[in-house]
């Protein structure tokens, strides 16, 4: 924990000035470069594996905190797009909202951990609504086959907190 604090002295400012440029936005850089001295802490293997460029383990903690980043706020702007279609009586409160969000968030990193040719035959199942057989015939591939991603993918799905 000592290490942490005198890297955190050491090295925050500088994080901090390299988030900033990075994202264009002071309250954002603040907040993850809080969050990657937090995945340090957190991750104790990492924490004992800082060697001598530590800028290089808190740049990458940071790069994949940033691209998290970005990708919350693009799963936000498609929310918020579809919310501006939505005739005012329908539109959900901001607490409603803020859920529906938060559900957003963990489905979409659901999704982007399933494998590749998974994920692609889930979408076309679940949102073009292509049958199995349709799905099976376009990749050409067994129909079994297909059941076999489609229950990884139901698997992921059911395992959401």
């Amino acid at each position: 924990m000592q290490r942490v604090h005198i890297l955190y002295a050491e090295h925050h400012s500088w994080l901090y000035g390299w988030l900033r440029r990075k994202l264009g936005n002071a309250c954002d850089a603040a907040d993850l470069a809080h969050d990657t001295f937090l995945r340090l802490i957190v991750s104790r293997r990492a924490a004992g594996k800082l060697g001598d460029e530590p800028r290089a383990l808190l740049t990458h903690i940071a790069k994949g905190l940033v691209v998290d980043h970005w990708r919350r706020q693009d799963v936000e702007r498609a929310y918020l797009d579809a919310l501006a279609q939505m005739p005012d009586p329908q539109v959900p409160s901001p607490e409603t909202r803020l859920m529906i969000l938060e559900a957003l968030y963990r489905i979409e990193a659901m999704l982007r951990g399933l494998p590749e040719r998974t994920l692609d035959i889930f979408l076309l199942a679940q949102l073009d609504g292509l049958t199995y057989r349709q799905i099976a015939e376009r990749y050409g591939i067994a129909l079994i086959t297909v059941k076999r991603h489609m229950r990884t993918a139901f698997a992921a799905c059911l395992a959401l907190p």
